[in-house]
């Protein structure tokens, strides 16, 4: 019998191996979170996001002005320690204003999220895996909606409904969960004929528990990515209503409400204009660099 040259086997060191480990038990979001800080635009995005929330919720709680306070004496002030936006037409701190739009747009935001999250994800789930005549007659009626553009029937509904803030949501609820649906639906196509779906089949799983704990947590990587572009979306489309007097009604602050009354004095106080539209160029921008991040971070072609 030949012997075995010891030579040619050489133990590898110690810290190499403690890397290997770590590799090996690196879970897919611990994975996802590391490629995210990675990325610096998408990590400034998520600061930017973040430091919002908590100044929309925080910030006006300090201040001694509220949203609706009017002081005739203090009209179209510019920018100073007492007023760090400036007033508007009215003597109203402009800085409380965009707080309050802020928190208007975030929940414009997260009404969003939540109807493409629970309306979306469960049409497209169901039309996905159940196939045949039934996905024809779900995705015909998606192709007949969404063949109106959003923003179009959002308005006439809001024409209808007259503005307000329970309108905006009701007229969001009708068609943001549409791109939603037909992304979900793709995602369960390409997934349920894999091997995993056809061994759970296999074995007697329920068509519940196949699409609810199989195929539908799969996908939800593109879920949250589309989450999360939908939100500045839905953002500017309240900005839009608002600012052409079918959003929120005065003297409720508002994004685009404080844009449409700056417009009236852009030449004479322009930074009435200025603060609120930086605002939601801000908003938007932080958001799209998140959801392009989340996109490459959760996409399955990028893991290394």
């Amino acid at each position: 019998m030949k012997m075995i040259n010891k030579d040619l086997f050489v133990p590898l060191e110690r810290e190499i191996l403690q890397v290997q480990k770590k590799e090996e038990t690196l879970g897919y979001w611990q994975d996802a979170w590391i490629r995210l800080k990675k990325n610096k635009m998408a990590l400034l995005g998520l600061i930017i996001i973040v430091c919002l929330i908590v100044v929309a919720i925080f910030g006006p709680i300090f201040s001694s002005h509220t949203y609706d306070e009017q002081n005739l004496m203090m009209t179209n002030s510019s920018p100073s320690w007492e007023h760090w936006f400036g007033t508007d037409n009215l003597g109203r701190d402009i800085f409380i204003r965009v707080l309050y739009g802020a928190r208007i747009s975030l929940a414009i935001g997260i009404v969003a999220s939540l109807l493409n999250l629970f309306i979306g994800v469960i049409y497209g789930g169901i039309a996905g895996f159940c196939g045949g005549k039934i996905d024809r007659i779900m995705m015909n009626i998606v192709d007949i909606l969404y063949s109106v553009p959003t923003l179009l029937y959002v308005i006439l509904l809001m024409v209808i409904l007259k503005p307000g803030l329970i309108n905006i949501f009701i007229a969001l609820g009708i068609g943001y969960w549409l791109q939603m649906a037909r992304i979900v639906r793709g995602q369960i196509l390409s997934m349920k004929e894999q091997e995993f779906i056809l061994a759970a089949k296999t074995i007697g799983v329920s068509k519940k528990r196949i699409l609810f704990r199989h195929l539908l947590p799969n996908a939800m990587g593109a879920i949250i990515v589309t989450m999360t572009l939908a939100i500045p979306d839905a953002i500017f489309t309240e900005a839009f209503l608002s600012f052409i007097g079918l959003g929120v009604s005065a003297p409720m602050a508002s994004w685009g409400v404080l844009a449409s009354e700056g417009v009236n004095n852009l030449r004479a106080y322009p930074f009435q204009l200025f603060f609120p539209a930086v605002a939601i160029s801000v908003t938007m921008l932080a958001f799209n660099f998140l959801g392009d991040g989340l996109r490459d971070v959760l996409d399955p072609k990028m893991r290394r």
